[in-house]
């Protein structure tokens, strides 16, 4: 079953086309084989295996109060505990592996060329999290911090009823504000020019550039629930055969 479904997410995602405006991004649709979203849906972990973001020590204390996260190995532990199987440890084995992190790297091979210069072969790791988001929940327009290479969001609802609520793309107002990913803007300050749709069994990709700005409006609607799987990948090194001067000042500052 899972070799089935690896094969599928492969072909999925590297045929969803790449958009480049105003960065590199695409959304696929679906992603997984339906039975397989179905069952993933079923297997989710109750509130009490995630933590709040504010007590992870990723942000600061007390910040996005209405998100929760836990890890994929967190979700291994709690159905090993549980009895109840091996899903999670079955879908961390190929979707933690340096397979499938190669198809992501590819996907954004023009974008990659253009942060790190031609010569440049990028190290990475990566790492998958699942984040649950509730009413009130928002996130500014930011670009990601300077070590992030690329991030995947598979959206998780149980139906259509709140697509609205995916993640946002915003351009600045100002067409020169870059942002090596240090900080948040205001929502003011920006034209969002689209909304992913927070629909059943899709996926946002996007490419971590200076302009890659993106967030999340408030959401106001009550009673929401936000479920997303969150792929991460970062650069841990960067190797350049040859001299290279095209490595962008906001990557080599943050070294």
């Amino acid at each position: 079953m899972f070799f089935d479904v690896e094969e599928q997410v492969h072909y999925n995602i590297a045929n969803a086309p790449v958009r480049r405006y105003p960065f590199g991004h695409f959304y696929v649709d679906p992603v997984f084989p339906e039975d397989f979203y179905r069952e993933l849906l079923k297997r989710m972990a109750p509130l009490s295996v995630y933590k709040r973001i504010g007590d992870t020590g990723t942000v600061s204390p007390g910040a996005y109060p209405q998100r929760y996260i836990c890890s994929i190995e967190d979700l291994e532990e709690y159905e090993y505990s549980e009895g109840l199987g091996t899903f999670w440890t079955e879908l961390s084995t190929w979707l933690m592996s340096d397979r499938f992190a190669a198809l992501i790297q590819n996907k954004f091979a023009e974008d990659q060329t253009a942060r790190f210069g031609r010569e440049a072969v990028v190290r990475t790791s990566f790492d998958t999290r699942f984040v649950r988001d509730f009413t009130h929940y928002s996130i500014a327009p930011h670009t990601d911090s300077p070590r992030k290479l690329v991030s995947l969001l598979f959206y998780l609802p149980q139906d259509r009823s709140f697509e609205a609520l995916g993640t946002s793309i915003y351009v600045p107002l100002d067409p020169n504000v870059r942002c090596e990913g240090t900080m948040h803007h205001q929502f003011e300050d920006f034209k969002k020019v689209a909304t992913m749709p927070f629909a059943p069994n899709t996926m946002l990709g996007f490419f971590k550039t200076d302009r890659a700005f993106h967030g999340v409006d408030k959401i106001e609607t009550p009673d929401v629930e936000r479920n997303i799987m969150l792929y991460n990948m970062y650069v841990d090194k960067v190797v350049t055969t040859k001299a290279n001067t095209s490595k962008s000042s906001w990557f080599a500052k943050s070294k």
